[in-house]
């Protein structure tokens, strides 16, 4: 199994990547239980948080595993599963935070950037590769966190940003050593567990319907997916 599930008494649910010989990179199968996971926590009433994490410290995850053998259909089926992960994640109905430690990169930063809350390790290496390979993805998520024109210079030149400088944009909001880095999530998940729960439910839906998010992950969604069909695609092995 490519993912690990807890889910503690205050109601927080972690959920960790575990593929650490890929550096968590996003295979199908790991897309579909992230997947599974999500949907269920956007039924669930009793949680109060999500966590997404990694069972390491060098990575949150470094992408889409483009090893993984596949053919057309399967190419466009695991883009398609891309976009799923991308439209639960701003469905799912409480505060998200991520654990962003070593490699963040590609579809790893996306999930990050979707996330509600971020803490870093200080060994993050945080990027958006798109441009590199010609991936219609970034500007969805990236430019409401840090504003247009920053956007536009991260995902145009996919250069790598560190802890400091993700601090300093404001795409993170703490910064603690990568092996205390969950623990930093775990208190921060903690502060908002102590808030109404119902009210904290309805900011969170307040946050998406004034901001626009979802209708920008869609829009963004429908690219991925045609670029990937029709398109040069991600590649596939």
């Amino acid at each position: 199994m490519s993912l690990q599930r807890e889910r503690h008494d205050d109601g927080v649910e972690v959920l960790r990547l575990d593929r650490p010989a890929k550096r968590n990179a996003f295979d199908t199968a790991t897309l579909g239980l992230l997947n599974q996971a999500l949907t269920e926590l956007c039924d669930d009433p009793d949680v109060r948080v999500v966590v997404l994490s990694s069972t390491s410290e060098t990575a949150f995850s470094a992408g889409a595993d483009v090893s993984e053998q596949l053919d057309a259909a399967g190419g466009v089926a695991r883009m398609e599963a891309f976009a799923r992960l991308y439209r639960l994640v701003e469905l799912v109905p409480v505060p998200t935070i991520a654990v962003c430690v070593g490699s963040t990169v590609g579809a790893g930063a996306e999930v990050a950037a979707g996330c509600d809350l971020r803490v870093a390790g200080d060994n993050l290496h945080l990027a958006w590769a798109g441009a590199r390979l010609g991936v219609p993805v970034g500007p969805a998520r990236l430019t409401p966190l840090v504003g247009l024109s920053r956007a536009k210079e991260l995902v145009y030149t996919g250069r790598r940003v560190d802890a400091d400088e993700a601090l300093a944009l404001g795409l993170v909001h703490r910064v603690a050593p990568a092996a205390e880095a969950e623990a930093a999530a775990l208190e921060l998940a903690a502060a908002v567990v102590r808030q109404s729960p119902s009210g904290v439910r309805e900011l969170k839906e307040m946050f998406r319907e004034l901001e626009g998010t979802l209708s920008r992950v869609d829009v963004e969604n429908e690219r991925l997916v045609r670029f990937q069909r029709d398109g040069a695609g991600l590649p596939q092995g």
